[in-house]
């Protein structure tokens, strides 16, 4: 598209007088850069190295959707998804704009979503060159496949000014930061903020009001393809496992992070990878861990040492949020654009630091709705401030914060998929047994490796299984390359009491948090989860 074009379109949206747009580059000094090291100038490229100030992760608190009636009723207003006047939206944008005229700006223009049936073109408009690169990164880049999108307007316009900070007690937020989603005008306005998964997960908000009204499920999880064609896809919150688990060098990836599942199959939203690295380590995940030495990578808030210029991926002075945003191309194996068939199975994970949730166990599609809806995991001790004892988490549809619609809307289009496409669902439990956070031990990696592959592997499908007494899955009572022991939580405690009573009391959790979906869901459903006392 010309350039003039292109300045016509953004003049639409009030952005006038820009001293100059570098359109679809992620940066001039990176492109001389890049030149310089293909004809032997540099001897080593390493990744860019950002810091984002203040704001070091989501700011959860700052996001709020416009209350507008072409979407409002769809909208599930709560304690996550907060509104804000179509007034409000409006003044502040005006000083946005007001604030951008005259600043040099960085456009992308990219997709959402691998499906040429439901991409979505996506134009990121932002201050820095180091987030261009990361939108660039992080989306589908159809010049990768000689394409252009084409569009004097795209579906879906972020504008992004990170230096640009709103006064609550005019602007109407909570603070200086602030993301506004308005679904009418397919316009998202982030400012305040340098995080720049701000970006990401507001492409990921709209896909999850989008997709499911064309019968898509949209999901926040992972997924690769093994040798034959068996596709698995992996839910699970922050510290279950996720990326680790999926990034399997027998199989191939197909994203990290945000799928949808149509008619056809399943799909990447995504064209990159986004990874917590603190801690990361060559001999736990020698994938990922190569991409924060790759040219490209964009590492955000990762310590480095000015005088030797080398990365300290164990040092959290910055944040425990560190991350690592690359093409999923740098990733061998990898399928992009990541298209593949349907699911055979669908992983649960969870780190239940109670003790006391199987290590694995098969659901039916009642029981997957069930633990879709509720989303568990556990807070251990430490992880924050007041955390003294290990304490139940649950985030609706493992993905609560982006999901803008009712969360029986994404419930109801898993357990169809399931049911038409027959696949198998498995929660996995990577916390602890023999007893909770303190006392007991850390589920052993290479039996929860072990278990995942007999999954994909089809060897639990012949085996004897058990149903839980308390929690009503049912778990198998042999799997290889685990002690028989070990699959029965009860028996790697020494008190068998206190077993039940840290289960009883983690099903009272389970209760206590379904009641807000007891009245969209089926006698079924609604009996699915653990036995009440």
């Amino acid at each position: 598209m010309a350039l003039s074009a292109i300045e016509k379109s953004l003049e639409k949206l009030g952005l006038k007088n820009l001293e100059m747009i570098y359109w679809n580059t992620p940066s001039p000094v990176l492109y001389e850069e890049a030149i310089r090291r293909r004809e032997g100038h540099l001897s080593h490229m390493g990744p860019l190295v950002v810091q984002t100030g203040y704001f070091t992760g989501r700011a959860a608190k700052d996001k709020f959707i416009v209350d507008e009636p072409e979407s409002s009723s769809n909208i599930n207003w709560g304690d996550i998804n907060h509104p804000i006047s179509e007034a409000s939206f409006d003044a502040l944008f005006d000083r946005v704009c007001a604030y951008l005229d005259g600043h040099q700006l960085f456009v992308q223009d990219c997709l959402a979503g691998a499906d040429s049936e439901f991409e979505v073109p996506v134009r990121v408009i932002t201050q820095d060159a180091w987030h261009a690169l990361f939108a660039r990164t992080m989306l589908v880049r159809p010049v990768d496949f000689d394409r252009e999108i084409g569009v004097d307007e795209p579906q879906f316009t972020i504008i992004h000014a990170p230096h640009y900070h709103a006064l609550p007690s005019v602007d109407g937020t909570n603070s200086e930061a602030f993301i506004l989603i308005n679904f009418a005008r397919r316009l998202v306005l982030i400012g305040g903020t340098s995080y720049a998964g701000e970006i990401k997960k507001s492409v990921f908000t709209y896909m999850n009001y989008l997709l499911p009204q064309m019968q898509v499920m949209s999901m926040h999880a992972s997924a690769n393809v093994g040798k034959n064609g068996d596709v698995a896809i992996f839910f699970g919150l922050s510290g279950t496992g996720k990326t680790t688990l999926s990034s399997d060098p027998t199989r191939r990836l197909i994203g990290d992070d945000e799928h949808g599942w149509s008619d056809k199959g399943i799909f990447n939203i995504e064209g990159g990878c986004y990874a917590k690295v603190i801690h990361l380590s060559f001999e736990k995940e020698p994938a990922i861990y190569d991409m924060t030495h790759h040219f490209g990578t964009v590492m955000e808030n990762v310590y480095l040492n000015i005088h030797d210029r080398r990365l300290n991926l164990d040092d959290d002075r910055m944040t425990e949020n560190t991350r690592a945003a690359y093409p999923i191309t740098h990733v061998e194996g990898a399928i992009y654009p990541g298209i593949a068939g349907h699911p055979d199975n669908i992983v649960f994970l969870t780190a239940d630091a109670f003790g006391v949730l199987p290590p694995i166990s098969k659901l039916t599609p009642e029981q997957a709705m069930y633990h879709f809806l509720s989303g568990y995991t556990a807070k251990v001790a430490g992880t924050e401030a007041g955390v003294t004892e290990p304490e139940a988490t649950f985030s609706t549809c493992f993905g609560g914060p982006f999901m803008p619609l009712h969360p029986h809307v994404y419930a109801n289009l898993l357990g169809d998929k399931i049911k038409k496409h027959q696949a198998d669902c498995w929660l996995i439990n990577t916390g602890w047994s023999g007893g909770p956070y303190g006392v007991g031990e850390r589920m052993d990696i290479s039996y929860t490796r072990a278990m995942l592959n007999s999954v994909l592997d089809g060897e639990l499908a012949n085996v004897v299984y058990r149903q839980h007494p308390i929690f009503n899955v049912h778990v198998p009572q042999s799997c290889p390359g685990v002690p028989d022991d070990v699959l029965n939580p009860d028996q790697t405690w020494a008190d068998k009491a206190a077993y039940e009573v840290k289960a009883y009391e983690l099903a009272a959790h389970f209760h206590k948090n379904f009641e807000k979906f007891e009245h969209d869901v089926s006698d079924d459903v609604r009996s699915a989860g653990p036995v009440r006392v």
